[in-house]
């Protein structure tokens, strides 16, 4: 996993509450046994119709959006069934901060375990970046270590568990956590034997 301190980037603004997981990624599209390569799928039941044309009209398919890789959404954000591949599909595209008033548990914890950064945010203060997104576009810089989010006026804190903050900052998956302790891990083995 990518170690992630800070990141800024242009804000995509996905004004809806229950977004799940079938939304993300469909399901016709995990037949892949790799991590990589989902992006190209995110959305794709919006970005695209019953043919493969463009849907001009969704955000992620908009010029000012392009090169998005801060999300913002409604409630309930990774709703539905537990896969990883949610959050695989995000990363691939390019996102790696999600900002809503909150998320579906499971796909908090499988963000945060393939490097991507979810904020939980008052509603009041993400309908601000949300309109400003909407209307002029908008860039976020978002600071892990100190934990908070600087728009373009002030900065708004946030909280992350310190356990998935450290390993955010540090790049640790569970096997590198895991490989901290190879020594203790080899002179267990070694006295089993």
């Amino acid at each position: 996993m990518e170690a992630i301190q800070e990141h800024q980037g242009v804000v995509v603004p996905l004004n809806l509450s229950n977004v799940d997981t079938d939304q993300i990624i469909p399901k016709q599209f995990l037949k892949r046994i790799e991590r990589t390569g989902f992006g190209q799928f995110l959305f794709n039941n919006w970005r695209f119709d019953d043919d493969g044309n463009i849907e001009e009209d969704f955000v992620l398919n908009k010029p000012a959006y392009q090169d998005g890789s801060i999300l913002l959404a409604g409630d309930n954000f990774g709703c539905g069934s537990s896969r990883e591949h949610a959050p695989w599909a995000l990363l691939d595209y390019g996102f790696r901060v999600i900002i809503a008033p909150s998320f579906a548990d499971i796909f908090y914890n499988n963000a945060m375990k393939n490097g991507i950064i979810p904020i939980e945010m008052g509603k009041e203060q993400l309908q601000q970046w949300m309109q400003k997104a909407e209307q002029a576009g908008l860039k976020l810089k978002v600071d892990l270590d100190k934990q908070i989010v600087h728009d373009d006026v002030r900065e708004v804190p946030f909280d992350i568990p310190a356990y998935h903050r450290e390993n955010l900052l540090n790049g640790y998956d569970e096997i590198a956590l895991t490989l901290k302790h190879e020594d203790k891990i080899t002179s267990f083995e070694q006295a089993a034997q």
